[in-house]
């Protein structure tokens, strides 16, 4: 039987083992929404255009980024490298735990998603073909993360291994305009109660 358990947070067992997180949609309808996709796909873009629209969209891979271990989360020194691109997760629970928005999209990719992607009611997944995403990557300046040959290549590995985003996702097809794009996820949102 849980011994604690509050909007938004984990409840534990008697002897302090995780149960899984308990969550309550109160009358407003808060929803949170994780927005993923490899480098290129157009996480960036539908988060600019969902926040035009007017709607809570966070740019994970800017407000809430850091280069740390994805295990324990812990910072890490160096040179900027994807495998430690990971979000903050105590900022995400406290956004998806705060009720002042009816529904939040967080965009960007974190590669410690498994942290805290339970925390989600839904995951959408953006989706391109190889030219598509040869071409959005040869448009980029080299000073922007997969603007370099090798950042190139290893995009490239992750788009056809799909090892860095969630397996559980809705697809998106994200080569069509972003207005369209941007329709089906909130399309997909209405269907599951969100708006």
């Amino acid at each position: 039987m849980p011994t604690e358990i509050s909007p938004g947070r984990a409840a534990f067992d008697g002897h302090g083992q995780r149960l899984g997180l308990i969550r309550y949609h109160l009358a407003v309808g808060t929803r949170n929404y994780l927005i993923e996709g490899v480098s290129g796909t157009g996480k960036t873009s539908v988060c600019k255009e969902l926040q035009r629209r007017g709607y809570h969209a966070i740019n994970g891979d800017r407000e809430l980024a850091y280069q740390g271990d994805p295990e324990t989360g812990e910072p890490m020194d160096g040179p900027v490298v994807h495998e430690h691109h990971i979000w903050q997760v105590d900022k995400v629970e406290a956004i998806v735990a705060g009720r002042d928005e009816s529904i939040t999209f967080f965009c960007g990719g974190s590669r410690n998603f498994s942290k805290f992607i339970d925390l989600f009611d839904g995951v959408f997944v953006l989706e391109i073909d190889r030219d598509t995403l040869n071409r959005r990557l040869a448009e980029r300046p080299e000073d922007e993360w997969g603007g370099k040959r090798s950042e190139r290549d290893l995009v490239l590995r992750l788009h056809q291994t799909k090892e860095d985003v969630p397996g559980n996702g809705i697809a998106i097809d994200a080569t069509v305009p972003i207005a369209h794009v941007v329709d089906e996820i909130l399309r997909r949102s209405e269907a599951d109660g969100a708006l």
